[in-house]
């Protein structure tokens, strides 16, 4: 059986879409699922067992592009197509059965409830199953070596950028809450991408715990194995966040402008911060040090 999921782009939301391809492979165990995904975060895919052909939709492409993938794809017949992305793509297609956002009810506020509830129709029971990440053994043997200079025990992972500058909390209170969580931890990773370097090594200058900045070195798999590693993870809303909460990591993500009630990390540990007015310079590095230290005691308490 072959069927076609068409993903979304950016990271984060790319991350949110693993639910419905988990429920897809729940409810068709035995079926192939090709995918259509932005070129980088398809990345996130790539170890996935049930995953068939990859396709890349490229928004820069335009028009050309589109036709392109469009002719690519009419070269099979699926079984049934998955849009999560848009209403109109599924129908240029060879399928038997279209399931996409036209007339969906949500089960919830949050985006993965609302991505889900696209196949409805095969998954009566609203089962949501977690977010993935589906790593291998040369991953988790990379993240080792990147991080073999910290010693053992509890490492926090600070993600200090975002793709928005009012979304980016800044290094002062990054290097003023690291103080406040140190007999926590037992050493400090910080990741980011090539723009996140400055950043991240203006934290490292003022950490007093053993740190290593991997800012703009990891792909996001690596990136993955590393969060997998540690023990808590902070930083803005951001990817990062959503793979640290898919790999199981316990985050907290800080919330500038946004919408957390619908955007925010899908997981049982995930936690995170509304900033007043929303506006991240008025959350403060002791508000959110209070909040992470109260939910520690709890955690080490069970």
């Amino acid at each position: 059986m072959k069927i076609l999921m068409i993903s979304l782009s950016n990271i984060g939301d790319a991350i949110m879409t693993t639910p419905v391809l988990e429920r897809l492979h729940q409810i068709y165990p035995t079926a192939s699922i090709d995918l259509v995904c932005d070129r980088r975060s398809s990345e996130l895919f790539q170890h996935c067992p049930y995953r068939g052909t990859h396709y890349h939709k490229d928004k820069k492409a335009g028009w050309k592009g589109v036709l392109q993938l469009i002719r690519q794809l009419r070269k099979t017949r699926y079984e049934l197509v998955v849009d999560l992305r848009t209403d109109g793509l599924a129908w240029l297609l060879r399928a038997k059965q279209r399931l996409t956002k036209w007339n969906h009810k949500a089960y919830g506020p949050h985006a993965v409830e609302d991505l889900i509830s696209i196949i409805d129709r095969i998954n009566p029971d609203r089962q949501i199953p977690e977010c993935q990440v589906w790593l291998s053994e040369a991953e988790q043997e990379h993240a080792t070596t990147l991080t073999q200079t910290l010693p053992e025990g509890r490492w926090l992972a600070l993600a200090p950028g975002a793709n928005w500058e009012p979304k980016i909390w800044s290094t002062e209170y990054f290097s003023t809450l690291v103080q406040k969580l140190q007999s926590q931890f037992s050493g400090i990773v910080l990741l980011g991408g090539p723009g996140d370097k400055d950043r991240c090594q203006t934290i490292a200058q003022h950490c007093e715990l053993p740190c290593v900045n991997l800012a703009g070195q990891t792909g996001l798999l690596d990136a993955a194995a590393i969060l997998k590693k540690t023990a808590f993870f902070i930083g803005n809303d951001s990817g990062l966040g959503h793979i640290a909460s898919a790999v199981g990591t316990p985050t907290m993500t800080l919330f500038g402008p946004g919408n957390p009630e619908r955007y925010h990390p899908w997981g049982k540990s995930a936690h995170w911060l509304t900033s007043p007015e929303n506006n991240l310079g008025k959350l403060t590095p002791e508000a959110v040090a209070t909040t992470i230290l109260d939910m520690e005691s709890l955690t080490r308490a069970s």
